[in-house]
């Protein structure tokens, strides 16, 4: 905590559920509570939960040049937002690596708020920004209540006419328990759910509200870490925790390509004026990894850093695993040679544990993404 420059005013409700408030961003994130991740989970894939994901960078752009400054920032063609439409999207540096994620949400004719994860990408566009009709907020005021769950749209349609209507990557502006909120189908969860933007002295009733009135069908506040066992299911990438900035190549410098993790689909089709796309599109073809799904024999689950190996030859290792109660299954995401990555490949496991393991392909659930397109 000691980095921590950043307080979510929901931080004595994280230390009364059993949180020490890790650092994650520059802010005191409740990693953990005192209660169970696997009854999180649980919640999260049968019912509801509500978690604290204010440790996101939000940061709005607004001005003339705030288009373009995106625009060639970032993989999307973001000329195709209109107000109230959002889409996820990545950034690269000059040699074609990926360097952060984020969420863009077109809120104005002139106006943007994008939330970054934990790269660098708020501080490129920083940079980028100077010399343009672009002001630039990062907004702390600003918080992240993430509601994700099958239910989380039966609760809210009790509080929030339309909420049913709402497209997925679609937000609206509207009224929660007389509060202001901005509220987006979002999410890290691969489940239908939604983030709920609030004024900082408003998430305090806005959280304890949610969960009084959202206990009768079973919605429970939820830890940061029980993003890592959904994101291992729906196959989503924590940035930097799957690249090589963890796991570096012994004669490279740190960067992965889009192709490598898989994150080429963040390219708006016929796009190819951004930070580098030139070296991006170079670069196609000559993957030296590859983001990978791994099931495990046994009720185990693998940890970040253990290896895999076919016979005596290491062949990948894994970022990030969990073992699901519901499904009964012990899943992993894995950085893995290109000749491995491919479905039904038998590997085995060293390290925290000795195990073995096949590959899979990704993601693990729902793998048409049916629950968080899902409709009424």
């Amino acid at each position: 905590m000691t980095l921590s420059w950043r307080i979510s005013a929901l931080a004595e409700r994280h230390r009364a559920l059993g949180s020490n408030l890790e650092d994650w961003n520059g802010m005191g994130t409740a990693w953990t509570y005192s209660s169970a991740l696997a009854d999180h989970h649980e919640a999260i894939r049968t019912r509801a939960g509500l978690m604290d994901v204010s440790g996101l960078k939000k940061v709005h752009y607004v001005g003339p040049h705030a288009e373009s400054l995106l625009q060639w920032a970032t993989t999307r063609d973001i000329a195709k937002l209109y107000p109230g439409k959002s889409v996820y999207a990545s950034m690269l540096d000059e040699e074609g690596k990926f360097v952060d994620d984020c969420i863009v949400y077109r809120t104005g004719p002139n106006a943007f708020m994008v939330v970054h994860g934990a790269g660098i990408g708020h501080e490129m566009l920083v940079r980028s920004s100077q010399g343009r009709q672009v002001a630039v907020l990062f907004d702390d005021d600003l918080h992240d209540l993430s509601l994700q769950g099958p239910l989380a749209v039966d609760f809210l349609a009790e509080h929030v006419p339309g909420i049913r209507q709402l497209p997925y990557f679609h937000h609206l502006q509207t009224r929660l328990f007389d509060r202001p909120v901005m509220i987006s189908r979002t999410g890290y969860t691969g489940e239908r759910g939604y983030e709920i933007f609030c004024k900082a002295a408003d998430a305090p009733a806005l959280w304890d509200t949610i969960l009084e009135q959202g206990a009768g069908l079973g919605i429970i506040p939820c830890a940061f870490t029980a993003l890592d066992w959904l994101r291992v299911e729906s196959s989503l990438m924590f940035f930097p925790y799957d690249n090589s900035q963890m796991y570096p190549f012994a004669d490279q410098k740190a960067g992965d390509t889009l192709w490598e993790m898989g994150l080429d689909f963040t390219v708006s089709p016929g796009k190819q004026a951004f930070r580098g796309a030139e070296e991006h599109l170079r670069l196609r073809g000559q993957e030296r990894f590859k983001i990978t799904g791994v099931l495990l024999e046994g009720v185990r689950p693998a940890e970040a850093g253990d290896t895999l190996w076919q016979g005596n030859q290491q062949v990948g290792v894994i970022t990030c695993g969990m073992y699901s109660r519901l499904s009964k299954r012990s899943m992993a995401i894995a950085r893995m040679s290109v000749a491995c990555a491919v479905p039904g490949v038998a590997l085995q496991v060293r390290g925290s544990l000795e195990a073995d393991a096949v590959t899979h392909a990704l993601p693990f659930d729902d793998p048409e993404k049916t629950k968080r397109t899902a409709k009424g």
